[in-house]
């Protein structure tokens, strides 16, 4: 599976504007990259599932959608900026996760990829109940890099129909080319749990270490699990944490590093470090049932560890996180994106932390904008700096991933429907903020072509992924993100990539 995907679309440099309209200098933009397959990977993949699942035809519920690859990640090698490597889920699942999780690697910063030789994470990409990746379905890809190279690939592995879930990690010594024995950190069989929207990040200093973080939702009964989710008494979802202190030779056993109470959850855990070697868990704090010292709410949070992850603070809200969801503004319908999940950078220079989210009060809770929220001091304190930062107001904005480049510039990468004229498709555009001023001002650029949304599978909504992928080297952004490319009668959608320099 190790072949080349070739370039599809060559840009020339881009003129930014500017939040006041003034041009700025011109950004020069690498040629745009296809780097999914077209079609289905999988022989004999059809509404059903593919026959690799080990299941017969309509055994699994839900419909699959042969051709789609959603959910991009990626990250930077620190030891070569040169090598990248991206994960994304393939053949989504209408009712959850996808047939697969495939990555691919870059040694020239982009310009081309290569399918890597799959982590076994389910049973399409070989897993089997001998090396621990006996499972139908995967979603929440991860990948991560330490300073010395060594990568790792995290997993949400899962039966559907018999409620086992599990936490996986691989990992990978040759720049994503292969990747070793699936190791599983945790595995739930009960039909009242499920761990869900993991993460994985490796300690940017010491390469002995990297962690793990996810929340495993706990349910009264399974009734309530599928009926009444994070409404039912007796719910709770805390967060949960692993570690490993000998480059992934081992891991810890899993544990429990905050619980914000029942009825009350977590979602979207993800560490970040900062200079000093702090790191910051951020995610979303969900305070579902009112009571005496709160109010039912969603929260952007952090958890702070200053030993490497052995103790951890208690939880400090950054801000409210006024999510409306995201709509085609003409029909009405859902389209699915990261509307509860909040993103993470930090300024390498230093112990800013940024936080990014969806967030509709600078509309009067009519449209998700983007905003942005700053911490100076490692994530103790915060200052909401504006609650939108994308430059067109009038249109829902969505999927903000974001990153810090060595001197400080910061890249804010998202989605919105500024140029949707009300009627069909849904004409969806892809947009780089970048500040020079820690977040005071920004400049915008449109990367690529407008796509239709209602091409893209329906998974809660048209559905491209909760996030996307944006990595930062000196002097570059490297943008790995979801583009629809079927229609409404057959869903397709691909992963795509470029660099700004």
């Amino acid at each position: 599976m190790r072949r080349p995907i070739p370039v599809l679309q060559a840009t020339a440099a881009l003129v930014l504007v500017s939040a006041t309209g003034v041009a700025a200098s011109p950004q020069e933009v690498d040629p745009l990259v296809q780097v999914s397959p077209t079609g289905s990977p999988f022989r004999g993949a059809t509404a059903h599932g593919p026959p690799c699942a080990g299941v017969p035809p309509g055994a699994q519920t839900g419909r699959n959608f042969p051709g789609t690859a959603v959910e991009p990640w990626v990250v930077v090698n620190p030891a070569n900026p040169t090598n990248l490597v991206g994960g994304w889920q393939q053949d989504r699942w209408s009712n959850g996760g996808a047939t697969a999780l495939v990555f691919a690697y870059t040694q020239d910063a982009g310009r081309t990829w290569h399918q890597s030789v799959q982590p076994k994470f389910t049973r399409c990409t070989g897993g089997t109940a001998a090396n621990g990746g006996d499972y139908e379905r995967a979603s929440d890809p991860w990948v991560s890099i330490a300073p010395n190279g060594h990568a790792y690939a995290m997993s949400l592995s899962f039966d559907a129909p018999n409620d086992v879930s599990a936490m996986l990690v691989a990992t990978s010594t040759d720049g994503g080319r292969t990747w070793g024995p699936t190791v599983t950190l945790r595995r739930d069989t009960s039909q009242n749990v499920l761990n869900d929207k993991n993460s994985l990040t490796a300690d940017n200093s010491n390469a002995n270490y990297a962690y793990t973080v996810w929340d495993r939702l706990e349910f009264p009964t399974k009734q309530a699990k599928k009926k009444a989710g994070e409404h039912e008494v007796g719910h709770r979802g805390p967060t949960w944490f692993s570690r490993t202190t000998d480059s992934g030779a081992s891991w810890e056993p899993t544990r429990k590093i905050y619980d914000p109470g029942e009825a009350d959850q977590t979602i979207g855990n993800r560490i970040v470090q900062t200079r000093s070697g702090a790191l910051v868990n951020g995610f979303d704090l969900i305070y579902n049932i009112k009571k005496t010292h709160k109010v039912s709410s969603r929260n952007v949070a952090v958890l702070r560890s200053t030993d490497r992850g052995a103790t951890w603070t208690s939880a400090t809200i950054v801000d409210k996180l006024q999510s409306v969801g995201v709509k085609d503004p003409t029909t009405g319908k859902p389209v699915r994106t990261g509307d509860m999940l909040p993103e993470f950078a930090v300024d390498p220079r230093n112990e800013t932390v940024y936080a990014v989210w969806q967030d509709a009060r600078s509309t009067g809770g009519a449209r998700n904008q983007i905003a942005v929220a700053k911490s100076t001091d490692g994530g103790s304190t915060w200052t909401t700096v504006s609650y939108a930062i994308n430059n067109v107001h009038l249109t829902q904005a969505f999927n903000p991933a974001i990153r810090v480049q060595p001197d400080g510039t910061i890249g804010v990468l998202y989605q919105d429907f500024r140029d949707d004229d009300g009627a069909a498709p849904l004409v969806t555009s892809t947009w780089l903020l970048q500040s020079h001023d820690g977040g005071n001002t920004w400049d915008e650029t449109k990367v690529g072509a407008d796509f239709n949304m209602t091409g893209a599978p329906v998974a809660g909504g048209y559905f491209l992924g909760d996030y996307m992928g944006l990595g930062a080297t000196s002097g570059a952004f490297h943008l790995f993100f979801a583009r629809a490319t079927g229609s409404a009668a057959v869903p397709a959608s691909n992963i795509y990539s470029t660099t700004f320099r």
